[in-house]
Parts: C-alpha cells; sequence; structure tokens
C-alpha cells in the first residue's frame, strides 16, 4: 500500500497477516519497500513466530524479485503470486488493506515516517487485541491464536 506525509513524501507499507488466525504480523513502513527491506521483515517473523509455509503474494516488484525468490526457496517457503488484476484471489489481504486505508491512512495527516511508525504500531495493537472477527468466533485475533494453541491445533506461523 502506499500514502504520503503531509510534505508530499510518499510511503509505503508492507502488511503481512496470518490467514489462519487473522493477526496482523507486521507492517512494515518505510520509502521504499525493496525485496531486502522484505526479507529483514521475515527474518523478526522467523524469530517471533516461525517462518509460514506459503506465502500469498501480488506482483509488486519488491515481491516478484529474483532476491525474495531465492530467500523463500531458502527458506523453504512456497511464494503464490496471485494473478494481476484478480484480487479476489487474495480476498482477506485485500480486506485488511481496506480497513487499514479507510480506519488509519486515511484519517490521518502524517509529518514524519518515524510518526507513521509509531501510530501503526497502536493500530496494530488494537486490531490483534480488540478487534473481534465473527470469523474466529468473535475473538480477536490474538485471542484466537492463543485458543489454538492451548488446543494444540498448528497455526500458520507456529
Amino acid at each position: 500500500m502506499h500514502d504520503s506525509l503531509y510534505c508530499g513524501k510518499r510511503f509505503r507499507t508492507l502488511n503481512i497477516i496470518d490467514e489462519s488466525t487473522h493477526e496482523c504480523l507486521a507492517i512494515e513502513v518505510n520509502t521504499p519497500l525493496p525485496a531486502e527491506r522484505v526479507i529483514r521483515v521475515l527474518e523478526r517473523l522467523k524469530v517471533d513466530r516461525g517462518l509460514p509455509k506459503q506465502i500469498r503474494v501480488d506482483k509488486g516488484p519488491e515481491l516478484i524479485s529474483v532476491i525474495l525468490l531465492n530467500d523463500c526457496e531458502n527458506n523453504q517457503i512456497e511464494l503464490c503470486h496471485i494473478q494481476p488484476g484478480k484480487p479476489q484471489q487474495n480476498g482477506f489481504i485485500e480486506r485488511f488493506n481496506g480497513s487499514f486505508r479507510r480506519e488509519f491512512l486515511n484519517v490521518y495527516l502524517f509529518n514524519s515516517l518515524s510518526q507513521v511508525r509509531e501510530m501503526v504500531w497502536f493500530w496494530q495493537q488494537d486490531y490483534n487485541l480488540n478487534r473481534t472477527h465473527e470469523s474466529l468466533n468473535h475473538l480477536p485475533p490474538e485471542a484466537y491464536r492463543k485458543q489454538l494453541e492451548n488446543s494444540n491445533a498448528v497455526a500458520s506461523f507456529s
């Protein structure tokens, strides 16, 4: 996703969502977001949560680079690209992105990337801890993940 600061400088966000728990695992904010940055985010997630078996992405330049393809192959992650012009193939993230745009990006004027990052952290915490989802038995994502862990179920990022 992209937006701009008050001064007009553009920035991008990389939103990483666990499809099984609906947890927002990362929202990376920067300008630009090259493949190397995507890999750094995945490395952080690897430490915190382990790596997924599969990642579904669009055809953004940072997501089709040889660097990312090689890193995913080395980590035994299947990289699944949706077809251009077919956002319904990635419906959950498209819905998340729409909520993120309406509730966050369109609501605030940002003065700096550090301000965006700080405010994103609070929005992400609220999303994971307080936002209930009908598809998760009316639980917020983090509570649902903990329920899965307690029942010995395997989540996407375990």
